[in-house]
């Protein structure tokens, strides 16, 4: 073990390393009634200081964070039913303006990700669909009536991006193209 960073949070959901590695975040679900001023933490990699806990300010939880592939962005999944997009530069702000809406998380730890060439925002959804999201625009593009299940989880394969692989709650997989 080389470091240990303290949150003093109840449960870290995801962990997102940055550009280069110097800094990264963390999603927590230590949002209460009033307040969601540690639902997502930047840290310094080489110091474990804190950096920031002042990024979101909804009082949902994101059970997923993901970095765009060409792009200094990343994209917070959130239990409130949308994915919110946010500079991955200090100090993070978000984009008020663009919000990926239209799947359902309700509870689910439900991921996304964006495609290898950064033009596409994939994530499931707790009805089993897969929603297909255009980048700059944030409208769905498609959607694909993949599980009988929550799909928590669509990522695309890292060399042959024409590939999808989906997961479901109840642990099947599926490959599409």
């Amino acid at each position: 073990m080389l470091r240990v960073y303290k949150a003093a949070v109840q449960q870290t959901l995801d962990i997102l390393f940055l550009h280069e590695g110097r800094e990264f975040l963390t999603s927590t679900d230590a949002v209460s009634r009033d307040s969601a001023d540690r639902t997502i933490i930047a840290w310094d990699f080489q110091s474990a200081a804190k950096i920031s806990n002042q990024i979101f300010h909804e009082r949902y939880t994101c059970p997923s964070l993901t970095l765009h592939s060409k792009e200094s962005m990343f994209v917070a999944q959130t239990n409130g039913n949308y994915m919110a997009l946010f500079s991955a530069q200090r100090p993070y702000r978000i984009n008020k303006k663009k919000r990926y809406e239209g799947h359902k998380v309700e509870g689910f730890a439900v991921g996304c990700e964006f495609s290898p060439d950064g033009t596409l925002l994939v994530t499931g959804s707790s009805d089993g669909k897969v929603f297909f999201y255009n980048y700059h625009t944030a409208r769905i593009i498609r959607t694909l009536s993949a599980h009988k299940e929550a799909c928590v989880s669509a990522i695309f394969h890292p060399v042959l991006p024409s590939l999808l692989a989906t997961c479901d709650w109840a642990g099947e997989i599926k490959i599409w193209q």
